[in-house]
C-alpha cells in the first residue's frame, strides 16, 4: 500500500542532542504513527522523536514534534479517508 502524508513539525521542540551528523547534513530519526481516528482538524498522524530501546523501557515521555494527515492512499479499502 502506498500512502502520502502532509505534516507539520515544530522545529523549536527538536532535542538538538538527537541530531545525527551525516556526510550530507544533520538528520533526526522520527517515528510517525497513523491513527484510525481523525481529530477535529482532520489530522490522523502524529510525529515524535524516535526513542532508543532504553528510553522505551524506562517509559521516557515521547517528544511530540507535530501532526499530519493522510492525503492519499492506494489502499482501495480506505475510501472513507477524509481527503
Amino acid at each position: 500500500m502506498a500512502t502520502i502524508l502532509n505534516a507539520s513539525l515544530n522545529v523549536a521542540k527538536i532535542d538538538k542532542t538527537k541530531l545525527i551528523a551525516g556526510k550530507t547534513g544533520q538528520f533526526l530519526n522520527v517515528t510517525i504513527t497513523i491513527n484510525d481516528e481523525v481529530d477535529k482538524f482532520g489530522n490522523n498522524a502524529s510525529i515524535f522523536e524516535s526513542q532508543s530501546k532504553e528510553e522505551r523501557e524506562a517509559k521516557t515521555p515521547k517528544n511530540y514534534l507535530g501532526n499530519g494527515k493522510v492525503i492519499w492512499t492506494s489502499d482501495k479499502k480506505n475510501n472513507d479517508l477524509p481527503f
